[in-house]
């Protein structure tokens, strides 16, 4: 349950953000996460910091006085010393409840793209145009751990979005990656990320089809040492995650080499990680539980089984 936006909520808000622009981060972070609900009044606010711009979302309506007050706090913010110091330019409000997740400039030259960086690696964004920027911070750590895990791999990278685990196995030393997702936009944005790191893309496959006609493509370039699983909780004529995930995890030992890796993920708040390991039991006995990886620590959740899923598994 949303509490109110209250004044006292909101000026806990000030003081997080105030904080977090004093020492500003030198990569791309979040600021602030009240999806966790950590702070009554707070849990449909996110704050992003995509160096030099900050990203407020709204992920539930609230009231005209409640907005207009949240306005009012983040343009008296970006008045203060430590925004000045920070570097930051520019300030958007997304209201993602609405339909098209309209976007306002607060402050700043509206701009499509901006380029970030995120452990080293060069990610471009979308701002003000759709959902979502491009990066989903929360990954942060599974992006490392991809990195961490790809030297001289065959990489296979399912509901690939704009590429984000692809550029981090290139930049780990992955020996192929193979990128499917449906939506070819998404695709054509991870060729440019790939271009942002100087990676060689003959060494990177990007097929724009549905998984579930597709089996055949996928296995034609395995079989694959490391396999990546993270697919949206549910997009309306493509993928339901109760449904269609199971049938993902049955075809895994057939894909995999032998010591083959798996990182499913999961993001449905409803789920929490005991299905993912139960239905890879059932599907795909042959592939053995490892670990859960920690999300970073600037997304902290009253419920961490609500949180982000990402669970490792082995072949053999």
């Amino acid at each position: 349950m949303t509490m109110p936006m209250t004044p006292a909520a909101l000026a806990i808000l000030q003081q997080h953000l105030m904080t977090a622009l004093n020492t500003a981060p030198q990569e791309t972070r979040r600021l602030f996460h009240g999806r966790g609900r950590c702070w009554p009044g707070l849990e449909q606010v996110t704050v992003d910091w995509l160096q030099g711009v900050l990203l407020v979302a709204l992920f539930k309506p609230v009231s005209d006085d409640e907005l207009q007050a949240l306005q009012a706090l983040l343009l008296a913010l970006s008045q203060t010393t430590a925004w000045q110091q920070s570097g930051a330019h520019s300030l958007l409000l997304q209201q993602r409840y609405l339909p098209e997740s309209p976007t306002q400039w607060l402050l700043g030259e509206p701009m499509e793209h901006w380029d970030i960086h995120e452990h080293g690696l060069h990610y471009r964004l979308d701002l003000g145009r759709k959902q979502n920027t491009g990066l989903f911070l929360d990954m942060r750590y599974g992006r490392q751990w991809v990195q961490a895990q790809s030297a001289g791999k065959r990489v296979l990278n399912l509901f690939a979005y704009t590429c984000g685990f692809s550029v981090a196995a290139l930049a780990g030393g992955a020996q192929q990656v193979v990128n499917l997702d449906m939506a070819k936009a998404a695709l054509s944005r991870g060729r440019d990320n790939h271009r942002l790191n100087q990676h060689e893309l003959s060494q990177v496959v990007f097929l724009g089809h549905d998984l579930f006609k597709s089996w055949g493509k996928v296995a034609k370039y395995g079989p694959y040492d490391l396999i990546i699983i993270d697919p949206p909780s549910f997009q309306r004529g493509s993928f339901v995650l109760s449904k269609d995930y199971p049938k993902v995890l049955r075809r895994l030992p057939d894909l995999l080499s032998d010591n083959g890796l798996v990182l499913a993920c999961s993001n449905e708040p409803e789920i929490g990680p005991g299905y993912l390991i139960q239905a890879m039991g059932q599907e795909a006995p042959s592939l053995q539980f490892s670990e859960r990886l920690s999300n970073p620590p600037e997304f902290p959740d009253s419920q961490p089984d609500s949180a982000l899923k990402a669970l490792v598994f082995r072949q053999g």
